[in-house]
């Protein structure tokens, strides 16, 4: 079986390929999940003879598939089948929670409940697939939820939310307003109004009060996205939409244009539709870069202090690394 060299960026730039979220689950945590099962394909994992790249999905019927992220919008594209792997491994033998009574349930035989999550009265329908609630995660009242979707642990789902699968909320995310086939990755809050959809969102990212992406060009002709390792851009589908890495964040209102590319720790704000790629770093959508490392180090940190975390010495060293780099290819 052959599969093709990753090119991942910007979600493999602070963290390594296995450490990407795809599903409910890192890729790691897929094979260590699976490892008596598939011990063979797991060793080759582990020896790096398998690429770091290939997880395991299931498709409708059940049939076990391994599948390559190449290019970053293959995240969201198949989620689906990596929400259905994960619901399907991390569930056996397991018991769900109840479903509250003044919950609307449509196939309630697909949606499991783990401990300590809290469900207000809202609308979930898991007939097109499965529907997950992580430990201790939070639906306020009033969300519309279509599987298949995960909700990770400690995530919240804000009143009125719109969640069409197959989309992800990753740990201890926050999200509101219209979500479709999406990923959003640990930490990260799309609190408010506006649409997000076929895209993916690192961690530790926000995005500002209506801030809403363009998923489909006018023409709905195939979609272009960025990709920086061979930088040309490539053909992503008919639909793709934001491709968001990690610390960045979006100002309000803030409108993406198709198959937009925003590197990490970027601060987007500006008028009209964003350009198609806005580097690392990136002061504004005209891709100037940070002045000053320190204050961009300073606003991480009080991003990390709402949801009582820091950042260590360790990502300070990586991504101060990579902020000297970004300057050099300025120069």
């Amino acid at each position: 079986m052959f599969f093709s060299k990753a090119h991942l960026y910007p979600f493999n730039l602070i963290r390594e390929i296995k450490d990407i979220r795809a599903g409910i689950l890192t890729i790691a945590e897929k094979w260590e999940l699976i490892a008596g099962q598939y011990p063979e394909e797991y060793r080759r994992w582990l020896s790096g003879s398998w690429p770091q790249q290939v997880l395991p999905g299931m498709d409708k019927e059940g049939n076990v598939k391994f599948l390559a992220l190449e290019y970053p919008w293959h995240i969201a594209a198949y989620n689906e089948v990596f929400i259905r792997f994960d619901v399907h491994y991390l569930t056996q033998n397991k018991s769900s929670s109840p479903i509250p009574a003044y919950v609307t349930a449509i196939s309630p035989e697909n949606i499991f409940i783990e401990e300590g999550a809290e469900i207000l009265p809202c609308i979930i329908n898991a007939s097109d697939g499965p529907v997950y609630i992580g430990k201790n995660a939070l639906i306020m009242e009033g969300c519309c939820i279509r599987g298949p979707f995960a909700l990770c642990e400690g995530a919240v789902l804000k009143m009125g939310a719109k969640i069409y699968g197959a989309t992800t909320i990753g740990p201890y995310a926050s999200v509101g307003g219209e979500i479709k086939n999406s990923v959003i990755m640990d930490y990260s809050n799309k609190a408010h109004d506006g649409y997000l959809g076929d895209s993916v969102i690192g961690t530790w990212c926000n995005l500002g009060a209506g801030t809403t992406n363009s998923n489909v060009k006018n023409t709905a002709g195939e979609v272009k996205v960025f990709v920086r390792e061979k930088n040309e851009f490539m053909p992503a589908g008919r639909k793709c939409g934001l491709i968001m890495g990690d610390y960045s964040k979006s100002s309000i209102n803030t409108s993406f244009n198709t198959g937009t590319v925003v590197g990490i720790a970027a601060n987007v704000f500006g008028k009209g539709l964003t350009p198609k790629y806005i580097p690392d770093f990136a002061w504004g959508m005209e891709g100037e870069i940070f002045a000053a490392f320190d204050r961009l180090i300073s606003s991480i940190h009080n991003w990390m202090d709402w949801k009582g975390k820091s950042l260590q010495d360790k990502e300070i060293l990586k991504l101060k690394h990579i902020f000297e780099q970004s300057i050099k290819r300025e120069i």
